[in-house]
């Protein structure tokens, strides 16, 4: 049985009696994620740090994973504060093996249906589960802003959507997820039932240093 805070359980009841659920706000960066690792790649270091998500890597890839309880499932916007201080050189997305970049945000979409069970699922799992649909946001790469990339990865289950090219600096993002799926995938996103942030350096032999702040889902 799973046990959700008062907010989850009145966004649960609202979505089951048919009503607007409510959605979101703040997603904390605490002890809710988890670190994805890969067999035989060096791993990013991770720093979390409430509202600020630290991210190091040399050479290296993972993913840090969290999995989101009802009141995030109707979540439709999301918007954060991202900053790059060392990151890697422009690449291209659609090339497996190839594909490094600064920091990507994954928000990951089940139907209806399954939500309950699919926030308590481990990522790697998700990833492989054919009705997932899964939205990457990224600071990388060699592309135009707000292009939508093919996933080397995901096939026709995952969107690359690059927010900025490879390249330093802080921005605030703010991204319409309903438009982004609709535009991605067709029709209207289920629920929003997990994240993951990654970074991703190995092909290149690079080094990132680079943070996330203020994530909030409306």
């Amino acid at each position: 049985m799973i046990s959700f805070p008062l907010v989850g359980l009145l966004a649960l009841a609202a979505t089951l009696l048919g009503g607007p659920a409510a959605a979101a706000g703040p997603v904390p960066f605490d002890q809710s994620w988890q670190e994805q690792r890969f067999p035989r790649l060096a791993a990013n270091s991770y720093a979390f740090r409430g509202k600020t998500l630290g991210l190091r890597s040399e050479g290296a890839v993972s993913l840090a994973w969290r999995g989101l309880d009802a009141s995030f499932w109707s979540a439709r916007q999301a918007e954060w504060d991202w900053q790059v201080d060392a990151g890697t050189p422009p690449t291209d997305l659609t090339r497996k093996g190839g594909d490094d970049r600064n920091i990507a945000l994954y928000f990951v979409f089940v139907p209806r249906d399954r939500a309950e069970d699919a926030s308590e699922s481990s990522l790697r799992r998700l990833l492989r589960d054919r009705d997932a649909r899964v939205l990457v946001y990224v600071w990388g790469g060699a592309h135009d802003r707000n292009q939508m990339l093919d996933s080397p990865y995901l096939g026709d289950r995952g969107k690359t959507v690059v927010l900025r090219p490879s390249g330093s600096g802080a921005h605030r993002e703010t991204v319409d997820l309903a438009g982004d799926y609709a535009r991605a995938f067709g029709g209207s996103p289920g629920a929003l039932v997990g994240l993951a942030v990654s970074g991703d350096s190995d092909d290149t032999d690079s080094r990132i240093e680079a943070r996330i702040d203020n994530l909030v889902l409306r």
